[in-house]
């Protein structure tokens, strides 16, 4: 999947820390001090969230990198354990939302972190909290 020069400008202007750009395609991975790892953010998933959540992207692109880098709560789903829900509220967003993002991890080695989905909500009600800032 090929995307435009201005669509990629774009992504690397709201993405400060991406840390690794193909020739071909954009696939960036956003740290993630929190699971000590890089989170991938592939462009299909990328199309996902500008399909389903257009709220959320193209414009707050940056609210998802800084929910991933440095969340208020981690929540683990209670169906599918390997999979996390990060969540930062801002009181700025849509007058105040929360960006939500959810995380896989593989369980095969080298371990890797998934970016699935991303969306805005008032509250985040799915899974349990294993981690909350202080």
């Amino acid at each position: 999947m090929a995307i435009s020069i201005s669509e990629r400008t774009r992504l690397l202007y709201h993405l400060a820390f991406l840390d690794f750009i193909d020739a071909q395609y954009t696939m960036p991975f956003i740290p993630c001090p929190y699971l000590k790892s890089q989170v991938e953010l592939t462009d299909e998933r990328r199309q996902h969230i500008l399909d389903k959540h257009p709220d959320l992207l193209p414009d707050y692109l940056d609210r998802i990198t800084k929910t991933v880098a440095d969340p208020d709560e981690v929540r683990r789903d209670r169906r599918f354990p390997m999979t996390r829900i990060l969540s930062r509220w801002y009181d700025d967003l849509k007058h105040g939302k929360h960006v939500a993002v959810v995380i896989v991890t593989d369980s095969g080695e080298p371990r890797r972190h998934w970016l699935v989905t991303a969306y805005l909500c008032r509250r985040v009600r799915q899974g349990v909290t294993e981690w909350k800032r202080s």
